[in-house]
């Protein structure tokens, strides 16, 4: 499950949402708000998502379900076909990179509308949904008890937080450091998104068919 809570963690969108979050009036409470929404979320998907998939054991001799390695190829081919496109998307030298418009009303919102942000880009986020349905289904396709999985989905959960806590932690810890800090850190995320989220899908759409070949095979 680790590629796929890495892959979350390091997504540059949410990670410039939330640094343009801690550059308002309302820094303090719009960041936590967003991180208790982006949690929430991620908690939910995992919980619904392993209710669906736990039933499926693996097989006797301890191999992956079919299932299992049948959903893997189709995820990977997914983000393949992702990476293509983010890698098509990037900017051109010199050119500034594309964002998307709703940040441009981060400034004016509320607790509320940040929660509803962090539910936005952790889950609803297709690419986010698809590494958090990968990370699921590895979790799934073991045989352990329904206990461990809830162990090993918090686990997912806090490596997939680090991208967008790590600049809320720099906020309170750093002072007036962290302005620049954090500036410097938003402009490289956001000119380098497509190229970043180009690798990320690749390398993980990869292992993907490459472990579904390996299920298969088995």
């Amino acid at each position: 499950m680790l590629p796929f809570a890495v892959g979350i963690a390091i997504s540059p969108i949410p990670i410039v949402a939330i640094v343009l979050m801690l550059g308002t009036r309302n820094a303090k409470s719009d960041s936590l708000s967003f991180l208790v929404g982006w949690l929430g979320a991620m908690a939910a998907a995992g919980a619904i998502l392993l209710a669906i998939a736990g039933p499926a054991d693996p097989t006797e001799d301890g191999a992956p379900a079919d299932w299992s390695s049948t959903l893997r190829v189709v995820l990977g081919v997914v983000l393949l076909g992702l990476a293509v496109k983010q890698w098509r998307q990037r900017p051109a030298p010199g050119e500034e990179a594309q964002m998307p418009k709703w940040m441009d009303a981060v400034e004016g919102f509320t607790p509320t509308k940040s929660a509803g942000l962090g539910v936005l880009v952790s889950v609803v986020n297709p690419k986010n949904l698809i590494l958090i349905v990968g990370g699921a289904t590895a979790i799934a396709q073991t045989d352990v008890s329904g206990t461990d999985q809830a162990i090993a989905w918090i686990i997912f959960m806090v490596i997939a937080t680090i991208g967008v806590a790590a600049p809320i932690v720099i906020f309170f810890t750093m002072g007036d450091k962290a302005a620049d800090i954090l500036a410097d850190l938003k402009s490289w995320m956001a000119h380098h998104n497509a190229a970043i989220m180009a690798v990320i899908l690749l390398i993980i759409g990869v292992k993907l068919i490459g472990d579904a070949i390996s299920g298969f095979s088995t």
